[in-house]
């Protein structure tokens, strides 16, 4: 599958053989990093790093994963760079399209990342927006299949608040063939418009995507119970508004014993403990949450060897 010199802005936008290419590149280069085999398929090459939302797993992993493949990673916050003062993101593309390999996004703005793409000749990697976070979700993919190995017919519950991540899930699951249900309340289900998307693209793998308030019929027989901070970045002042909304949509030992007896528990981090997820659960033997967060580190070193390496892998 080529994914050379294409942008990653949106799981919607690769194929079912894309995917697995990425989850299969991703095996081989985490195996290849353990083993201390070198795997410098980016040497010589640059990636530009634009954040206007602050950062841990994102920037570590980009930038530590970067560097492994044999590249240099640049750092730019909105403070450190042009486009923080008002440059237009067209201008911005062009420019750096001269001096770098690729570019990596983290923004609030949806639409500023597909600008950003349009005007770019290098590949664009989209490291999250208030709308999709397609690179968490590859990697939620890769832990599920390390854990499970068969990914197709498994059922994924996603519970809370209808956000970036439950977007990006179920285009992820769509691809995958994962059922998946997002048990969310009225006012904060995900976006009907997304939604019927994935449901378009699940057609293909055979599988469902559905929406559903019922909390306890949605997580019968899950294979995966899946969670996220109810507010997030740049939601904090509507903080205590949505910990009232959300306050039985909390993944806890009830919750989890309504799973199936080998579920596996998820989240994409920053947790907050006794809100969207108990202690017990999150510490627990069935959560997985920090390998999760390792592998960010595997899945983006695929996803940026594929789309900027001159060889093939």
């Amino acid at each position: 599958m080529g994914l050379r010199n294409k942008d990653l802005i949106s799981i919607h936008d690769l194929t079912v053989g894309e995917v697995a290419t990425i989850l299969d590149v991703a095996k081989k280069l985490k195996r290849k990093q353990k083993n201390g085999e070198p795997h410098q398929y980016l040497k010589g090459k640059t990636l530009a790093m634009l954040f206007s939302k602050a950062s841990t797993r994102t920037r570590t992993s980009f930038e530590v994963g970067f560097w492994q493949l044999g590249g240099h990673p640049i750092y730019l916050s909105d403070a450190s760079s042009q486009i923080g003062r008002g440059e237009p993101v067209r201008d911005t593309a062009r420019v750096l399209s001269r001096f770098v390999d690729g570019i990596m996004i983290r923004t609030f703005s949806h639409d500023s990342v597909i600008e950003l793409a349009e005007y770019a000749d290098v590949p664009v990697i989209n490291g999250l927006t208030d709308l999709l976070h397609p690179c968490q979700a590859l990697t939620d993919l890769f832990t599920i299949q390390e854990k499970m190995e068969v990914l197709k017919g498994r059922k994924l519950v996603y519970v809370g608040d209808g956000n970036n991540m439950a977007h990006s899930l179920m285009f992820a699951c769509a691809k995958a063939g994962m059922n998946m249900i997002c048990a969310s309340p009225e006012g904060y289900q995900p976006n009907p418009e997304i939604v019927k998307m994935a449901q378009e693209d699940a057609v293909h793998t055979g599988c469902s995507i559905t929406v559903e308030e019922d909390l306890f019929n949605a997580v019968k027989g899950a294979d995966v119970l899946y969670t996220d901070a109810w507010a997030s970045m740049g939601q904090e002042e509507e903080h205590n508004i949505r910990k009232q909304a959300l306050a039985k949509y909390q993944i806890n030992s009830e919750l989890l014993a309504m799973a199936r007896p080998e579920a596996i528990v998820m989240h994409c981090l920053p947790a907050y403990r006794g809100e969207e997820i108990t202690e017990d659960v999150l510490e627990g033997p069935q959560s997985v949450v920090f390998d999760q967060a390792e592998n960010r580190l595997h899945v983006q070193k695929a996803i940026m060897a594929l789309l900027m390496s001159d060889e093939i892998l």
